[in-house]
């Protein structure tokens, strides 16, 4: 097992992991690889776009908890604005979601 370099916990503590409800989900207008995703988080509805349209469809993501890094500084992509990084895992074919069925808002530790 080949793992990226050892962290200190005080870095992991950093990151802030959220529960999120997928509330709207469709495909970037600029690229076809993006969704471009509304997550309820709590009371914040943030835009989330993740690299995973070859193994979801926006509709099967409607409704869906997940976990969220909701600290990760936004970014462009494409000409949007992502506010977070949803969990995905990897299972060697495909990507699976990180899923909960905790309130979304709450925290992830």
């Amino acid at each position: 097992l080949e793992l990226k370099p050892e962290i200190e916990f005080d870095d992991f503590d950093k990151i802030d992991f959220r529960v999120g409800t997928i509330k709207k989900a469709e495909k970037h207008p600029n690229a076809d690889k993006l969704l471009v995703f509304e997550v309820k988080m709590g009371t914040e509805i943030r835009q989330v776009i993740s690299g995973v349209s070859k193994d979801f469809t926006p509709e099967e993501m409607i409704g869906k908890k997940v976990i969220v890094v909701a600290n990760l500084k936004p970014r462009k992509l494409r000409g949007l604005e992502s506010k977070g990084m949803i969990l995905f895992a990897e299972n060697g074919e495909r990507l699976e979601l990180v899923t909960t069925v905790a309130e979304d808002g709450n925290e992830v530790s």
